[in-house]
């Protein structure tokens, strides 16, 4: 069988279930690996932290979504993506994507989460069973790498073309219903981490 072509591959990422596998700045890995919840380690690393909704709506699932979410094929889901910011700053990128047969009995939030923390509401439910993380390299030609560098762009900010973005994604179960959510972590990230330390 041959090869895909190389803007097909661009187009889906290798996810890898061990963060060693991405060969990603040290200074990335805390953030890749946080088990708990990353909106109150980003609160914990700004004096400002909000959700900044940029959409919440139908769409098709990405090629390398559907198999995990437990559609055999690309499919129409619930779609949410935010930027998360600490003290104005966006720092991550958050995708999120619930299959259209989910009912409101399984995640009986999310439609009305607005500009509230995702994280939050998954962290604080004893019902939601948390999946295990996965990692990967998002390059230029990633769906996801696109929507975030024009997310920054909106807001005055550029990640150069050939900067690769390093994320993650864990599936959530909550009843008869999966949602899976992927963040990428924007290189102002790292700039927190510093900050923090300096406060030491």
């Amino acid at each position: 069988m041959s090869a895909p072509p190389r803007s097909a591959s661009l187009r889906q990422a290798q996810w890898q279930p061990h963060v060693l596998a991405l060969n990603a700045p040290p200074a990335y890995v805390p953030w890749l690996t946080e088990g708990g919840s990353l909106t109150a380690r980003l609160k914990a690393h700004s004096h400002n932290f909000r959700v900044q909704c940029l959409h919440q709506r139908s769409a098709i699932c990405l090629s390398d979504e559907a198999g995990v979410i437990g559609m055999h094929h690309r499919g129409r889901v619930w779609e949410r993506e935010v930027l998360l910011r600490c003290d104005n700053t966006p720092a991550v990128f958050g995708h999120t994507v619930v299959p259209m047969s989910a009912n409101a009995s399984d995640w009986p939030l999310f439609s009305t989460l607005g500009e509230r923390s995702l994280g939050t509401t998954l962290f604080g439910d004893p019902l939601v069973r948390r999946g295990v993380l996965e990692f990967a390299r998002l390059r230029e030609g990633h769906p996801l790498a696109r929507r975030a560098r024009a997310a920054l762009a909106v807001n005055g900010a550029v990640v150069p073309p050939d900067h690769i973005l390093y994320a993650r994604r864990c599936l959530y179960q909550r009843r008869q219903g999966t949602l899976l959510v992927t963040e990428v972590f924007l290189p102002t990230v790292l700039e927190l981490i510093k900050t923090n330390d300096n406060k030491r």
